[in-house]
């Protein structure tokens, strides 16, 4: 029986889009069932201590766009510094991974391509419109699915994510849950690797 992981990311967090395919990567190696949790960075931060990015200190934005530049290049991810359409509302697009999985449906079919749209295409992943076109692209019935995705019933669960994440200590995204352990940030995933990699017990705060 394979292991499980937490995947708590949001369409909003260049860091999720730079980390992405090198987690599934690492997943796919260790034979990791992936739970896709998308999660409303904009209810975790208050929650947290968490700043959105305009309210942080202009020397941690500035970081952050050094970070950016060293691990596109790192991750070999063609991510736009400046994208277009960003900030944007990534609620339904958020919802719809939710619908997806909530269906069994293959998430990974969509996931790159919306990521791309964001941070390479200079997409508008906050309007309806594109992400129905993408979930074509990808395969999917997007009539079926966005509807699946705006119905109570799926805004109930993308909520119990916000929930889930906290409980698990979850602060920011990307995140990822194994064992009850949590590796927060891209930058992170060589040591989940390790992790899995060693077979050891997962570290607690309270050890």
């Amino acid at each position: 029986m394979s292991r499980h992981v937490d995947y708590y990311f949001s369409f909003a967090s260049p860091f999720s889009c730079l980390g992405h395919r090198e987690f599934i990567a690492v997943a796919g190696k260790h034979d990791l069932a992936v739970r896709y949790r998308p999660v409303a960075l904009s209810e975790i931060f208050p929650q947290s201590g968490g700043l959105p990015l305009a309210k942080r200190h202009p020397l941690r934005q500035r970081y952050r766009l050094l970070e950016l530049q060293r691990w596109r290049e790192r991750r070999q991810v063609p991510l736009q510094l400046h994208p277009k359409y960003w900030p944007f509302d990534p609620a339904l697009a958020d919802r719809v991974v939710v619908a997806l999985a909530a269906e069994a449906q293959p998430v990974e079919n969509f996931l790159p391509g919306a990521f791309a749209a964001v941070y390479e295409n200079d997409q508008n992943l906050g309007d309806e419109t594109v992400i129905g076109a993408l979930l074509g692209e990808a395969g999917f019935d997007d009539g079926g699915v966005l509807q699946h995705a705006k119905s109570d019933a799926c805004g109930a669960a993308y909520a119990a994510n916000v929930t889930a994440a906290l409980a698990a200590g979850v602060f920011g995204a990307p995140s990822y849950v194994l064992d009850g352990e949590l590796f927060w940030g891209q930058d992170r995933i060589e040591l989940l690797d390790s992790a899995l990699t060693s077979g050891r017990e997962a570290y607690r705060a309270d050890a």
